[in-house]
């Protein structure tokens, strides 16, 4: 009798230990868990349990495997299926790798997982699509629709920047209505004419390999008025750079429907900020206000001094049921001053029609200096007097990100000073080679290039032009319009100071504009 006793609390034991090693099933959200991909095409899954459990700065171990299977994915990066980090990568996937897929993560205490199922599939027959794989995106006709090119966070480095190509019902759009934009696809005067399958497409370089990506998306274009749905216009899921020990201010941005009552709220691992950092990081009351009729919400994230374990850490602002972050980084400096150089043309009569010390004295600061926290080298009024002009041109342009050229048609009555000009034309003759991006700006139409000089010429054709069409109204200055737009389009990235980065003004004017 003793020793059945002994034997049953053996197996009670060993039946205790295997389900203290059983990993409990983490639900998520049906459209988190379910992906699809074209075949041939790259495919990176995340985990998403390191995220939602608030395990990152804890010793835990997280590994992938084939559902039914007990090998856990190789993390050989030249294998076609590997793990790298905590992204599970098919390079590329084929429809063989259609299935189920676990992710399992252990540390002392715990063991959980989360399934994902993975499809692959084929385009229809003569098609570039595959009707039952689209994504939906509903849009207002307006005069700035915007059409999202999804799920790219994986594909997007220093090394693989190349430009998306947007078609339409499978053919290339070539549309002065329409505009690449970053991953979107700006539509001028949205109708429903513009409904329709969208195809997004770019090539991702990894090992040596070239790859296609593509999402394909079915857009809806209402005309009817639609109840505004909760959008976070600031942050995007975008990263900033900031000084470590600096003070930074985020505003959380958020536009809905003026009977919406939405609670904002800043948090990281889903824990709100207030909580998580001990003073550090606060947010801020929130502020609502009315503009067009609609409900305008504002709730700031304060970080009163940037620590190292803040870099990659994502601070969430959550509305209602959307939420997006916003992302630290150290500044990494390219040994730049100026955001750009500015070169335009003397005019030796006061009463010429164009008035290019006018635009790039007056106006240009006004809108990419003051508004958009741009710094611009402009010869005549950033450089010091006696110092030889060839010299200062050579030295400034070397310390400069862009080359902002404004030009103004040939006239009669407005001849330029050609010695000052053509002793800087020889110096940006010489950037054509040294690969310095340029930024052409004509004042009103030039119809003939004929007796422009060659670097001229050349740079028209390599980077185009952008037409200046304004006056020196009230709407000149500002910095939303379509012009300022493609001037900010070519600029380069900001890197804003943290009191820079409070965005509230700019924000609103974007959610004013869109919506009339």
């Amino acid at each position: 009798m003793a020793a059945a006793v002994f034997t049953c609390s053996i197996i009670l034991v060993f039946i205790s230990s295997v389900k203290a090693e059983e990993c409990m099933v983490h639900d998520v959200l049906h459209s988190q868990s379910l992906i699809s991909v074209l075949v041939g095409e790259p495919l990176t899954v995340d985990c998403l349990l390191d995220k939602t459990l608030a395990l990152q700065h804890m010793n835990y171990s997280l590994t992938w495997y084939k559902s039914g299977s007990k090998m856990p994915v190789t993390q050989v990066k030249l294998s076609r299926i590997h793990q790298h980090k905590n992204l599970l990568w098919f390079m590329p996937a084929i429809l063989e790798d259609s299935g189920s897929y676990e992710c399992v993560m252990r540390n002392l205490t715990s063991c959980k997982k989360i399934y994902f199922s993975v499809i692959v599939f084929k385009n229809t027959a003569g098609l570039c699509f595959n009707g039952d794989f689209l994504y939906a995106q509903e849009i207002s006709a307006s005069s700035n629709a915007k059409i999202v090119c999804p799920h790219l966070d994986y594909f997007r480095d220093e090394k693989n920047t190349l430009p998306i190509h947007w078609y339409k019902e499978c053919n290339l759009i070539d549309n002065e209505r329409f505009l690449n934009r970053d991953d979107d696809l700006i539509i001028n005067s949205a109708n429903v004419n513009d409904s329709g399958n969208y195809s997004c497409k770019m090539t991702y370089n990894y090992m040596d390999k070239e790859y296609n990506i593509s999402r394909n998306i079915y857009v809806t274009v209402i005309e009817t008025p639609l109840k505004k749905r909760t959008e976070i216009l600031y942050p995007r899921n975008n990263t900033i750079e900031v000084e470590l020990g600096s003070n930074v201010v985020v505003d959380c941005n958020v536009s809905s429907f003026k009977d919406n009552s939405i609670g904002i709220s800043w948090r990281v691992n889903n824990t709100l900020v207030n909580f998580l950092f001990m003073g550090r990081v606060q947010e801020g009351n929130q502020e609502d206000s009315f503009p067009d009729g609609y409900l305008f919400s504002t709730v700031t994230l304060n970080i009163t001094e940037v620590k190292q374990e803040d870099y990659g850490r994502q601070f969430v602002c959550h509305a209602g049921e959307v939420a997006a972050y916003i992302a630290l980084r150290q500044p990494v400096s390219d040994g730049k001053i100026y955001d750009a150089y500015v070169l335009y043309p003397k005019i030796n009569k006061v009463d010429c029609i164009y008035t290019p010390d006018n635009f790039v004295l007056k106006l240009l600061p006004e809108v990419l200096e003051r508004q958009c926290g741009y710094n611009l080298f402009i010869l005549g009024r950033d450089d010091l007097p006696g110092k030889a002009v060839i010299n200062v041109v050579d030295e400034t342009i070397k310390q400069s990100r862009r080359l902002i050229i404004v030009l103004v048609p040939e006239s009669s009555s407005c001849s330029l000073l050609q010695d000052i000009f053509e002793q800087q034309l020889a110096v940006y003759s010489a950037l054509v080679q040294d690969g310095i991006k340029v930024i052409l700006i004509e004042l009103d139409k030039i119809k003939d290039y004929t007796n422009m000089p060659e670097s001229i010429k050349y740079i028209r054709q390599k980077h185009g032009v952008i037409r200046w069409k304004g006056d020196f109204t009230e709407k000149s200055y500002l910095a939303n319009t379509k012009f300022w737009k493609n001037v900010r389009y070519r600029m380069p990235p900001r890197r804003p100071t943290s009191s820079e980065l409070h965005l509230l003004p700019t924000a609103l004017n974007t959610f004013q504009t869109t919506e009339r």
